[in-house]
Formats: C-alpha cells, sequence, structure tokens
C-alpha cells in the first residue's frame, strides 16, 4: 500500500480529485486530498504548505501528485514532510528564487498560449472562458462536476514575493497534457527540461486529466510510482 498526497491546481479543491480517489482506494492505498484555503485572502504559499503539512501529519514515504500551480508547493513542503516520489501534472515548475507572480513572465507562458490560441484557430485577446481553456475535453459525467465554475481564488499567492527555494533532492516525474490550452504542450516540455532536466511523458487532453481521463491518470501515476519506489 502506498500513500497518495493529491495537491489541486488554482481555483479548485478536493473535489477536483473525486474520480481519482475511489480507483486509488480500490487498489488499497491511502489518499490524502487537502482543502487548500484559495478563497482567503491572507493565505499564501506558505499557509497552503501548513495545510498540506498538517493533513498529512505523520505519514511516510508518500507519492506527492501536484497539479498546475500545486507544482509551487512542492519546494516548501518537502522539508517538513516525507516524500518518496513527486509527480508533477501540467505543472508550474519553479525555479530557485523565484515568485509565483513572475513565474509568467519569466517562462514565457503568455506568449506560448496566444501562439498556440492562433494556430488552432481561436481568438488570443477574447474574454477568458473556462470552457475553452479548462473544461473542452470533459465527458458528460465530468462537466457536469465542473461546469458550475471555479472555486474562489485569492491573488494572494501570486502578488506575495516568496522565492522558492531549490527543487528538492527527490524523484521527480512529469505528466504533461497534450491538449492543454494554458501550458501548450511544446512549452511545458520546454520548461520542464530547462528546469528539472527531465524529459516529460504526455496524456492525451486536455489541462484537467484528473476530470478528462481519471482511469488512465491513475495508471500513469501508479506506472510512475511502481517504476520509482515499487
Amino acid at each position: 500500500m502506498a500513500t497518495y498526497v493529491l495537491l489541486p491546481g488554482a481555483g479548485s479543491d478536493s473535489t477536483y480529485w473525486q474520480f481519482v480517489i475511489p480507483l486509488l482506494r480500490q487498489r488499497g492505498h491511502d489518499v490524502v486530498a487537502p482543502d487548500l484555503p484559495t478563497a482567503d485572502d491572507s493565505a499564501g504559499l506558505e499557509e497552503y504548505a501548513d495545510v498540506v503539512v498538517e493533513a498529512v501529519g505523520d505519514r511516510r514515504g508518500v507519492v506527492l501528485v501536484a497539479q498546475s500551480m500545486a507544482g509551487f508547493l512542492v519546494p516548501l513542503v518537502f522539508p517538513r514532510i516525507d516524500i518518496a516520489l513527486v509527480v508533477l501534472v501540467a505543472a508550474m515548475v519553479p525555479a530557485e528564487g523565484e515568485s509565483a507572480g513572475d513565474w509568467w513572465a519569466n517562462t514565457g507562458q503568455a506568449a506560448a498560449r496566444r501562439a498556440l490560441d492562433e494556430r488552432e484557430g481561436r481568438d488570443p485577446d477574447a474574454e477568458f472562458d473556462p470552457v475553452t481553456t479548462f473544461l473542452h475535453d470533459l465527458p458528460p459525467e465530468a462537466l457536469a462536476v465542473a461546469g458550475g465554475g471555479a472555486r474562489p481564488q485569492s491573488n494572494t499567492p501570486f502578488e506575495r514575493t516568496l522565492p522558492m527555494p531549490p527543487w528538492p533532492d527527490v524523484p521527480t516525474r512529469f505528466l504533461l497534457c497534450t491538449a492543454d490550452r494554458l501550458f501548450p504542450a511544446d512549452f511545458l516540455r520546454r520548461v520542464v527540461r530547462e528546469r528539472l532536466g527531465v524529459e516529460p511523458d504526455a496524456i492525451d487532453c486536455g489541462h484537467l486529466p484528473a476530470l478528462a481521463r481519471p482511469a488512465e491518470l491513475v495508471e500513469r501515476i501508479e506506472g510512475f510510482r511502481t517504476a520509482t519506489i515499487g
């Protein structure tokens, strides 16, 4: 049995993992899926990390799965919990000394997203539409859950300056999404190679694989676990 710690991205909570959690538990694994204080304007990434550490408690050798913005939590929680493997899913990868608010310009995300929109025939200057960006490939049962809109997300984690420590010395795997419209695949592949020095794996879906393809996501993270730590 393994212990999985599942961290959602911005504007989300543990319901993001609702199709993944039962599949992992059916395999006999312990699953921790904390709700981060996304609506709290007083909470930055340090407070998010506190929530994760408290939820994990004294569990050891956990597999930490971080979606999107939660990539910035990995260096913060690593000294405080025992992690055997990190799996990043369509995640932001911080550089040493970088704050979450600086990541976008430092990596060139806006230009990469604009170029993708233009290639695929979308108006890059159109008003933000969560269906177009995030929900475009969800099956009906997942869309019924996610279609109600994102959870409130404070800007504090992006506005508060918090330089990141170095990426921790822990086995790390990356799963990018080939149809991701927020973090285009070519863009993330470059960022991962430059910042982690690893070759990312890929899953054929948009930015939210835990909703779009939960069974395949479980197979992939289980494969990473067994290949890395047994």
